[in-house]
């Protein structure tokens, strides 16, 4: 038995492990990797073979760094079935058809900006819609507790992870030669103080822990801090007569933000100024939270079921059709702006840079973590000029973050889910992914000065022998 690794190894993007148990495959995700655009579009096409040939795959969530590559994955003869929960199936029957469709979209643009249509060097999108429909049909619901036999030796239980709607600690029991040992996967590990999520759950029994480390290495803000920070930029920005753009995923952190912005006007501290939402997947997802009110906080749920929507503050506005995106961006009025895609790297976010980060008068809100070399990472760091579409622009609007609103687990978080799975089970072995090497070098102190564990980094291509 062993665990190979590939994406998410020594990076954030393209969460893809392979977990071999008596001669079967298991993959778990398959996500998109993020960044250099050459790097991550030659590791997003050059799938391993191992992963063609599979037995199965085993989503932790919806997230596109960790489900986005999975229609390549079909389309380049993956014959293996996909399990997940039932939101986030639900989640991934818009998301992926979304990223496709984007990716359609912002080839044709860049094919007639750059004119490669006219010189024989055409670019093509990673999949298509077609692609995206194909991978939907490989993909089954498997519920919460409900343990289930993936492939033969291997048998899955999900378990709440509190990262998002659907999110999922993933459970494998795995067998061969008459000995069982329990690996648990966080995929994302979510905060037991967000204010959307159900609390991360603490899985017994667990033998070999696979634990992500985005913020390994940083603790995050009060939530009430958060909005009081939110509050100050709006009004700030409005009054000086800009706008705020938030460049969010669609999947949890738009929700979250909506839900900031709620209690904020509930509270007075936010100006009466139209809210967009601009983004059709946005809209969607935000619908799909109030199908799957099961797997959010005890309070959401409650207000869900007796039809009173915690998604809507006043003032707010849907915009679905690109001609509406377009005439959103063409006007000048003080609002705010929430749209796609959450690390900048794609999406109608970009359109809105194109016109506002020249201007003084206008915010950038970093809502979430942002990968190396990406757009949201060059604004994070404040940059002098970026390229959005190819083209360099200056940045002259304020650049603000919020960590606050990350659905991640801190350090502290980390290093009490490690501390009480070991407690509740055997960890014998503990591998960090999902983090960039300064954030799992120091979780890895932490842990092993604290809990007495010695954590493995892995790099794409290690082995971990269980």
């Amino acid at each position: 038995m062993f665990i190979e690794f590939y994406g998410a190894a020594d990076e954030v993007t393209g969460s893809l492990h392979r977990l071999h148990v008596g001669g079967k495959d298991v993959l778990l995700d398959c996500g998109l990797f993020q960044g250099h655009r050459a790097a991550a579009d030659r590791l997003n096409r050059e799938l391993p073979r191992w992963a063609l040939d599979a037995d199965a795959l085993v989503l932790s969530h919806a997230h596109l760094d960790h489900s986005g590559n999975i229609p390549s994955l079909v389309k380049r003869g993956f014959g293996g079935n996909v399990y997940t929960t039932p939101p986030t199936r639900d989640l991934c029957a818009v998301m992926l058809r979304d990223a496709a469709m984007i990716q359609e979209q912002d080839a044709r643009y860049l094919n007639r900006r750059m004119g490669h249509e006219q010189q024989g060097k055409q670019v093509l999108p990673l999949y298509d819609v077609a692609d995206a429909q194909q991978a939907m049909e490989r993909m089954f619901s498997i519920p919460m507790h409900r343990p289930f036999s993936v492939t033969s030796g291997v048998k899955l239980t999900f378990h709440t992870s509190g990262h998002v709607l659907g999110s999922a600690l993933v459970a494998l029991d795995c067998t061969e030669a008459g000995r069982t040992v329990r690996v648990l996967f966080t995929g994302d590990l979510g905060r037991a103080e967000l204010p959307l999520m159900q609390t991360p759950e603490i899985v017994s029994g667990v033998d070999v822990l696979l634990m992500e480390s985005t913020y390994g290495d940083r603790e995050h803000p009060d939530m009430r801090q958060n909005d009081e920070r939110l509050g100050e930029i709006i009004r700030e920005t409005v009054g000086r007569g800009g706008r705020v753009l938030i460049p969010t995923f669609a999947l949890e952190r738009a929700q979250e933000v909506l839900f900031s912005l709620e209690r904020l006007h509930d509270a007075g501290k936010a100006p009466q100024v139209p809210i967009y939402i601009d983004s059709p997947l946005a809209i969607a997802i935000t619908e799909i939270y109030k199908l799957h009110p099961e797997g959010l906080a005890a309070d959401v749920r409650a207000r869900i079921l007796e039809r009173d929507d915690p998604f809507s503050p006043p003032g707010l506005r849907y915009i679905s059709s690109a001609q509406a995106s377009k005439a959103l961006q063409a006007t000048h009025e003080p609002c705010v702006v929430i749209a796609g895609a959450g690390m900048c790297e794609g999406g109608r976010i970009l359109h809105h840079f194109n016109r506002g980060l020249g201007d003084s008068r206008n915010s950038v809100v970093i809502v979430g973590f942002m990968a190396q070399h990406t757009l949201g990472r060059r604004l994070q760091e404040r940059r002098d000029a970026v390229k959005v579409f190819g083209v360099e622009r200056p940045v002259h609007a304020q650049i603000h973050t919020l960590e606050g609103l990350s659905a991640h687990a801190d350090a502290s978080d980390l290093v009490r889910f490690a501390r009480a799975t070991a407690r509740a089970g055997n960890v014998r072995q503990l591998a960090l992914v999902h983090g960039e090497e300064a954030s799992r070098a120091a979780l890895a102190k932490r842990i092993h000065d604290e809990l007495q564990l010695q954590p493995a980094r892995p790099k794409r291509g290690d082995r971990l022998e269980l």
